[in-house]
C-alpha cells in the first residue's frame, strides 16, 4: 500500500465518510464502520500533518453532514452546517495526529510487530481520544455518532459491558488498524493476526447479569402535535397521553411512563394539569412519571420529569441541557451570525442539580431526558445511585420522519447492554420500544402512531465492568493515545 496522489487521497476521503455514516441508523449496516476507518487510514499514507487535516476534514464533513442532516427538517442548513463543520474539524485533527502515527510510527517501532501491533494500538487509541474529548467539550460536548453507537445490532455489541463505549469504540478501531497494518507488510500469511483478533472479540460472551425481579410498565407514545413549531391548543399534549392511558383500568400497572413535555402544561403550577395527573393515576392505581416544563422560585426554568400520583413525588431536572436547542450559550456573540435562528430559542433551561435515579412504586428508576442517554456519566451516576431500570424519555417532533430517532434507540439499546438494565425508550412521536438488559427489544412501537406497551420489565442491579471502570478504560485509552504520540514526535537519541 503505497502513498497515492493528493486527488485520490480526499476522493477516499469523501468515500470514507459516506461509509462510516452508513454504518448508522438509517442504513444501520455495522461492518461498514470497520471499511470506512481502512478506507480513512488508506488515505493518509504519506500525508503531512496539514494535509491529513484537511484529508480527515473531507472524511468528517461527509460522515457528520450526512449523519446529522435530520437537523436541516426544520431548522435549515445554518445548525447542521455549524454542528457539522465544527465535528468535521475536530476529526481533520484526529485524522491529522493519526497520519503521524501511520507514516512515522512504523520507524518508531521498527519490528514487525511494533508495526503492526504498537501502531495499531496507538490510531485507535487517538481515534477514542479525540472521540472522548468531543463528547464534554465544547458547551458540554456533542456525544453522538461515536463509533462504539454504529455497533448496536451487532455481535459486537456485547462488549460494551465489559468495556463501555469508548472501549468498543477502540475494539472497532483497533480491528481495521490491524488489518490495516497488516496488509501494509505485503505477507499474506500475517492476515491470520487480525482475523484471530476479530474472532475473539465477537467471541466474547455477554456479561452475566441477574435479574431481581419485574415491574409492569405501561408506557404511552401520544403521537402529538409537540414540535418546536407546532401550534396545538395548551394541554393538547396531555390529553394525548391520557386518552392512550385510560383505556388500561384494571390492568396490574406498577407504573406509567409518558415521554418528555408530555405534560405541556406544568402540573406544579397549572390546577387542570394536576387533577387530570392525580385522576388518571388514581384510576390505574399507579404513579405517571411525565416530562413537563418547570419553573422554581428563582424563575429557572427546568426540563424536568415528575413522579406523580396526588402529588410530585419526585423529580429529575435534565442535568445537561442542549447547547443551541435548550440553552442559547453566549447569545449575544452567536446572535451576530444568525439573530433569527439564535431567536428562536426563547428560554434557556437551567442545568439540574437533583439526582437522576428516582424511587418509583419501591423501583429505582433511572431518568434519562432526550439526549441524556448519550452521556456517559449519567450512566454512571444512575448505577452509582442503585437504578434498576432506566426511563429514557424523549420528544423527537422536531425531526420528522428523519433517522435521528433510529440513531437515538440504537444508542438507547447500547446503554442497555452496556449498564445491564433494561431501558424503556418512550418518544412523544416514536419510535418507542422496551429493551432488556441484554439488548433484545420485548415491545416497540413504530413512529407517528399513537399506541402503548404494556410490559413486563426485567429489573436488575448487576454492575459491569464498564460501570465499574468507564472512566478508568477511557483515561488509559487516551493516556496511550498521548503516550505513543508523544513517543514518535520526540527523536530517539543517537
Amino acid at each position: 500500500m503505497k502513498r497515492m496522489s493528493f486527488g485520490i487521497s480526499l476522493i477516499l476521503a469523501v468515500v470514507a465518510g459516506f461509509t462510516l455514516s452508513a454504518a448508522f441508523p438509517a442504513t444501520a449496516f455495522w461492518p461498514l464502520a470497520f471499511v470506512g476507518v481502512f478506507i480513512l487510514y488508506w488515505s493518509l499514507i504519506g500525508r503531512s500533518f496539514w494535509t491529513g487535516f484537511l484529508v480527515g476534514t473531507i472524511t468528517g464533513a461527509t460522515f457528520w453532514l450526512t449523519l446529522i442532516n435530520w437537523l436541516t427538517l426544520y431548522l435549515g442548513p445554518v445548525p447542521w452546517l455549524a454542528l457539522g463543520i465544527l465535528q468535521a474539524l475536530f476529526f481533520g485533527v484526529g485524522a491529522a495526529v493519526s497520519g503521524i502515527v501511520i507514516n512515522r510510527g512504523p520507524q518508531r517501532w521498527p519490528s514487525r510487530w511494533g508495526r503492526i501491533g504498537v501502531v495499531s494500538i496507538v490510531l485507535a487509541s487517538v481515534w477514542t481520544l479525540r472521540e472522548s474529548i468531543t463528547s464534554v467539550w465544547p458547551y458540554g460536548g456533542f456525544s453522538w455518532g461515536r463509533m462504539a453507537q454504529s455497533q448496536a445490532e451487532s455481535p459486537l455489541a456485547q462488549n460494551v459491558a465489559w468495556v463501555g463505549t469508548a472501549g468498543l469504540t477502540f475494539l472497532v478501531v483497533v480491528s481495521s488498524a490491524f488489518l490495516f497494518q497488516t496488509l501494509r507488510e505485503r505477507q499474506t500469511k500475517l492476515l491470520a493476526f487480525p482475523v484471530l483478533f476479530f474472532v475473539s472479540i465477537l467471541a466474547v460472551p455477554a456479561f452475566p447479569h441477574e435479574i431481581t425481579g419485574y415491574t409492569n410498565v405501561l408506557s404511552v407514545q401520544g403521537n402529538s402535535r409537540a414540535g418546536l413549531f407546532d401550534r396545538g391548543a395548551p394541554g393538547s399534549i396531555l390529553q394525548d397521553h391520557v386518552s392512550g392511558t385510560l383505556p388500561y383500568q384494571g390492568q396490574d400497572i406498577d407504573m406509567i411512563v409518558w415521554p418528555e413535555n408530555a405534560s405541556d402544561l406544568n402540573p406544579l403550577q397549572s390546577v387542570l394539569a394536576a387533577q387530570v395527573l392525580t385522576a388518571v393515576s388514581a384510576k390505574l392505581d399507579a404513579p405517571i412519571v411525565t416530562g413537563t416544563i418547570t419553573v422554581d422560585e428563582q424563575d429557572r426554568v427546568f426540563n424536568s420529569s415528575l413522579v406523580w400520583t396526588d402529588k410530585a413525588l419526585a423529580q429529575y431536572d435534565k442535568i445537561h441541557p442542549v447547547p443551541f436547542a435548550e440553552y442559547m450559550p453566549n447569545r449575544e456573540f452567536w446572535r451576530l451570525f444568525q439573530p433569527d435562528l439564535v431567536d428562536l430559542v426563547t428560554r434557556d433551561y437551567s442545568f439540574g442539580t437533583r439526582p437522576n435515579v428516582v424511587d418509583i412504586n419501591g423501583v429505582l428508576a433511572g431518568i434519562s431526558i432526550c439526549f441524556d442517554i448519550t452521556d456517559d456519566n449519567q450512566a454512571y451516576l444512575m448505577i452509582g445511585d442503585g437504578a434498576e431500570i432506566i426511563l429514557a424519555q424523549t420528544n423527537n417532533a422536531d425531526f420528522g420522519k428523519t433517522s435521528e430517532n433510529l440513531q437515538q434507540l440504537s444508542i438507547a439499546r447500547l446503554r442497555a447492554i452496556e449498564t445491564a438494565r433494561s431501558v424503556v425508550n418512550i418518544s412523544t412521536v416514536g419510535t418507542s420500544a422496551v429493551i432488556s438488559p441484554d439488548g433484545a427489544t420485548l415491545d416497540s412501537i413504530p413512529a407517528y402512531q399513537p399506541a402503548e406497551m404494556l410490559t413486563t420489565v426485567p429489573l436488575s442491579t448487576t454492575i459491569t465492568p464498564a460501570m465499574s471502570f468507564g472512566r478508568v478504560i477511557e483515561w488509559s485509552i487516551g493516556a496511550v493515545a498521548i503516550a505513543g504520540v508523544l513517543l514518535i514526535l520526540i527523536r530517539r537519541k543517537p
